[in-house]
């Protein structure tokens, strides 16, 4: 074999190499500046107790969520292992299992909690007055989404993904109706 002719093979590897190389970087490129997969975004719409009963003390009600969530993604999200919570006085006191399913590209799907609490004892903590001229008692209660699944990136890949809204949420002790929340 002649020294010419392995001169140019190892040039046309090193040509071939940087071209692959160039290609595998633009691809990369192209990956991260168009298909990066993004987090789906979970909004709460509207919070309610549709029944409400206090006595002696002792809180019973049906709690209502309803939120959406927005794939922003360009293929399907499929969630699983996904929950809701209700939370009073850092005790949980309501779980709702969010049935598995999926998001098309692009697509929101809305979700309606509703589960009834178990009764609880109101005394901890104590009520706070949120307006003392009408004299208001408020109690603040925290709920947590949670939606954990996968999303794919061109049919190869898998970004696993889990979501998370906690919005925190005033309700009047005398007649459970929703104050406020902020999510």
């Amino acid at each position: 074999m002649s020294e010419g002719h392995s001169r140019t093979n190892f040039a046309s590897c090193v040509v071939a190499t940087i071209f692959l190389s160039f290609i595998i970087i633009i691809l990369l490129i192209l990956y991260f500046t168009l298909f990066k997969p993004h987090h789906p975004h979970i909004a709460v719409t509207s919070i309610t107790l549709p029944s409400y009963s206090l006595s002696n003390s002792t809180l019973t009600f049906t709690f209502y969520q309803y939120s959406s969530v927005t794939n922003p993604n360009r293929d399907v999200f499929s969630h699983f292992d996904s929950s809701f919570q209700l939370f009073f006085a850092g005790a949980q006191v309501g779980f709702l299992f969010i049935p598995a399913g999926h998001i098309d590209a692009g697509r929101t799907q809305h979700i309606a909690a509703t589960f009834t609490v178990n009764s609880f004892h109101l005394s901890t903590p104590p009520p706070t007055i949120l307006d003392p001229t009408n004299a208001v008692m408020a109690m603040e209660m925290e709920t947590r989404m949670e939606m954990a699944g996968r999303v794919r990136v061109l049919h190869l890949f898998t970004h696993h993904v889990l979501v998370k809204a906690e919005c925190r949420v005033a309700v009047s002790v005398t007649d459970g109706s929703v104050l406020g929340f902020r999510c």
